[in-house]
């Protein structure tokens, strides 16, 4: 390539040519086309020329020092001004030039499981491109995006965020003609700010569809979400009932499911998804990622909800734990993380809610710590603490539980989902 910036023509160009994209010089596929991203502790420039010799066609970089200092690789290095833009833009040029349907689901809790459902129902009528595993911020759209191809029909974008500007940068970049948000609850406090900001960050999903003419689905039963529709004169919404889950069964656990399950057959009936065909795309999920996921091991029945917490999902969490019938349960609960000054509070909450549900309970983090200090006095439950999983997993072999109802529920860094094997 010529010693120059590229446009986005002659970008698109490669990515035509190519495999398609990656960002890993570790598994990269011959004819991908790499994008050389950096951060804090790496720079993907350094591993360009490593990618090249590895089979990629292409790699886009941002330092004019690599093409200058490789001449045996010019025609195949691509210099931008910064290729996590490149990347972005690729990405936006790619979805214009599809032109397809896209759903965007974004919210504090049930995205990925309302992604999955949704995607399987559409998938029943429609060649339907989706979130791979939890690729939902300021990479992962684009990637996602760009593993589109010509014969995708509908695309069905997770997008998840941590502080306010995030949700329209990746509405920017998808341009989604429709979308959900399946609540508005206490996650990424610190991040947005409090709850009003994490309203208003949530809240520009239904800004960017009020602005390019989008629609949205909303649950009649949430009220948040329906003032936040009706401040938005010219948002286009369609309204529908929990209840209209009802009747699907489903491989899910917890009542707090029924919405995503009626999110998606509320979508899959608007676009002319028969009943019948929603009715078996929902049984065919399955969760395996340690969301709403029901275990039964040789000694106990495990409630496996680890992958994030925050106190709106920590506490449906405990009410759905509550209804079930059991003689015997047990709460390995861990700490809500990147909560803030709020965080105490919120622990504190949680603990007088705990008491109420399980005579015995397992805190595992700092956080849970602090909070039985301020209240601990006041509680009734048997309760143990260690300040890590990796200590609880040394309790758990000394003294194992044994037929019990356990509920394992933790913000993904705190890694419950490592006393599964335990329990």
């Amino acid at each position: 390539m010529a010693k120059s910036k590229m446009n986005i023509d002659t970008l698109y160009n490669s990515f035509l040519g190519s495999t398609g994209v990656t960002t890993d010089s570790r598994k990269i596929e011959v004819g991908a086309l790499f994008f050389a991203l950096h951060g804090a502790s790496f720079d993907g420039n350094d591993y360009a020329i490593a990618a090249l010799e590895q089979g990629a066609s292409a790699a886009v970089i941002d330092r004019e020092d690599i093409l200058e200092a490789n001449p045996d690789y010019a025609e195949r290095l691509i210099l931008v001004d910064d290729t996590l833009q490149a990347l972005q833009a690729l990405a936006q040029e790619h979805r214009r030039r599809l032109a397809i349907p896209i759903i965007a689901i974004a919210g504090s809790n049930g995205k990925t499981t309302t992604k999955e459902l949704v995607s399987r129902v559409l998938a029943e009528k429609f060649e339907v491109s989706t979130t791979k595993g939890n690729l939902n911020n300021h990479i992962g759209v684009p990637l996602t995006l760009l593993s589109m191809t010509e014969a995708t029909e509908f695309g069905v974008v997770e997008m998840g965020a941590s502080a306010q500007g995030e949700i329209a940068l990746l509405c920017s970049i998808a341009e989604p003609n429709y979308g959900i948000l399946t609540n508005i609850g206490l996650s990424h406090l610190e991040g947005f700010g409090g709850v009003e900001g994490i309203r208003k960050g949530k809240g520009e999903l239904f800004d960017h569809l009020d602005q390019n003419g989008g629609r949205a689905f909303v649950a009649e039963e949430d009220k948040v979400l329906c003032e936040m529709a009706c401040e938005r004169e010219d948002l286009a919404v369609e309204y529908y009932s929990r209840s209209i889950g009802e009747g699907f069964r489903s491989n899910l656990t917890g009542d707090y499911n029924r919405y995503n399950i009626a999110a998606a057959v509320e979508i899959g009936r608007y676009f002319g998804v028969a009943d019948e065909r929603i009715a078996e795309a929902i049984l065919s999920f399955s969760p395996d990622n340690n969301r709403s996921q029901a275990v039964k091991t040789e000694r106990n029945q495990l409630v496996v909800d680890c992958y994030n917490a925050n106190p709106s999902s920590m506490e449906v969490a405990l009410d759905n734990i509550a209804t079930m019938e059991a003689e015997h349960k047990v709460l390995i609960l861990g700490d809500m993380l990147e909560l803030g000054k709020w965080s105490e509070e919120a622990h504190c909450n949680i603990l007088r809610k705990a008491d109420k549900v399980a005579a015995k309970i397992i805190l595992v983090g700092g956080e849970f710590a602090k909070a039985f200090v301020a209240v601990g006095e006041g509680l009734q439950a048997e309760y143990t603490l260690y300040p890590t999983t990796a200590e609880a997993l040394i309790a758990l072999d000394n003294e194992p539980i044994s037929g019990a109802l356990v509920l394992l529920k933790g913000s993904r860094g705190i890694k419950l989902e490592q006393l599964i094997e335990r329990l």
